[in-house]
């Protein structure tokens, strides 16, 4: 062992960089590292407006090595393995590191290998995803030149990364083509494994009518297995009424793949794995279950909430004042409710933005507003304040905390 830290941090991303930097800020001398192979960071919510001809990939890209604050190492290797009875993690290079408490948060990687074909055709033919920023940018290119036919967009079974994102890039198509007068000329048309818009009905409501306002046909219960680019065809499974597994083949002119995710390789064969694959954790602390000196938040942790910036936001004080809780031998505290927020884009100028807990609670920050009503406040928000929240605030470790509260969508939940 080469190296010891006090706290060691797995995953530079936006849960990474942030518990660094907040955790420096809170304590001056302990000692910090950060393993993060990634030479670049993206502001990941960006990629719908991105994809949607909005924004530019270079306007929400940062150099990682200059994210880190004062006396914060960059250990730029990939994490391979832990001991977490030893408490070191094994890089790929085969140096091991040693910590006095660990936080795990590497994020999603994306499946693309579990549709039969698509990483043959991504990127070309009319395939296009906004999951990653090597493919975000053709998905404008896919849009903007389309004058006819078949869109299609596909969502699979969760967990993914913020779970509007599938039909958010979907109404900002359907808006251009209905602005640009092709609305009758193209067919846009939504397939997800689920049974709903949107897992939570008081959000599934009013996305339901904005899908029929664009006229867009929906194809619930199916399932994205396989495509062949050059042929212009998409296979789905599907489950009938009867419950009997069938498979239908769709032609497409274009085809937005939302890809099956799930946590690195190196956490599902680990020790802090639980049988999903992610950093097993308490839900309200985000303590690891067995060893108590190791912390899971972000998109890999075991969590139910909504994997989103906003729910890393409400995470990272969380974490880092249990670990400095820790360190003076007390409890953590259980203060983490499970918020996320989604702000769903359902124009080229409004949002939605739905915040809720766990067990689907709406849980709005604003108490005058309808969360169900799509806004153009929201759109600034999404296209300007919350970018900017994300590099100036939550990303350099300060904590940004807008009370949200269950009481607050009583009138609303009471009306539904």
């Amino acid at each position: 062992m080469t190296q010891h830290y006090k706290l060691l941090i797995v995953g530079g991303g936006a849960a990474g960089m942030s518990v660094a930097n907040n955790m420096r800020r809170m304590n001056k001398d302990i000692s910090i590292a950060v393993i993060e192979p990634s030479e670049k960071h993206y502001y990941q919510a960006a990629f719908t407006i991105i994809g949607g001809g909005e924004s530019t990939l270079a306007k929400h890209t940062r150099n990682e090595a200059d994210l880190f604050g004062k006396n914060i190492t960059w250990i730029k290797e990939y994490a391979d393995t832990f001991q977490p009875e030893a408490n070191t993690v094994t890089l790929k290079s085969g140096e091991v590191i040693g910590y006095d408490y660990l936080v795990v948060c590497p994020g999603f990687k994306m499946d693309w290998d579990k549709i039969a074909g698509l990483k043959e055709t991504l990127n070309k033919n009319g395939v296009f995803s906004n999951y990653s920023p090597e493919t975000v940018e053709y998905s404008w290119e896919c849009i903007k030149n389309l004058k006819e036919g078949r869109a299609l967009f596909t969502q699979p079974a969760m967990p993914i990364k913020c779970a509007g994102a599938p039909q958010k890039i979907m109404y900002m198509a359907a808006d251009r083509f209905r602005k640009k007068g092709l609305k009758d000329k193209i067919s846009v048309e939504f397939f997800n494994v689920g049974g709903a818009m949107f897992g939570i009905p008081f959000f599934a409501k009013p996305l339901a009518k904005i899908v029929e306002s664009y006229g867009i046909k929906t194809h619930f219960a199916h399932n994205l297995i396989a495509i062949d680019g050059e042929a212009k065809t998409a296979t789905f499974e599907f489950t009938d009424a009867e419950g009997n597994k069938k498979q239908t083949v769709e032609k497409f002119d274009i085809i937005h793949v939302t890809p099956p995710q799930s946590a690195p390789e190196f956490l599902k064969n680990s020790p802090l794995a639980n049988a999903d694959g992610r950093t097993d954790v308490h839900p309200n602390t985000l303590q690891h279950n067995k060893y108590p000196n190791v912390f899971g938040l972000g998109d890999a942790a075991s969590t139910t909430n909504a994997k989103t910036a906003a729910a890393v936001r409400k995470q990272v004080p969380i974490v880092v004042d249990n670990i400095l809780a820790l360190m003076k031998n007390q409890q953590p505290a259980p203060k983490y409710d499970g918020y996320g927020s989604c702000p769903l884009v359902t124009s080229l100028n409004t949002v939605m933005l739905a915040e809720f807990s766990y067990d689907s609670k709406i849980t709005p920050s604003f108490p005058l507003l309808d969360p169900r009503v799509p806004r153009w406040s929201w759109w600034i928000g999404k296209t300007i304040g919350f970018p900017w929240m994300y590099w100036d605030w939550m990303i350099k470790g300060l904590r940004i905390d807008i009370p949200h509260k269950a009481s607050y969508a009583k009138k609303f939940v009471d009306n539904d």
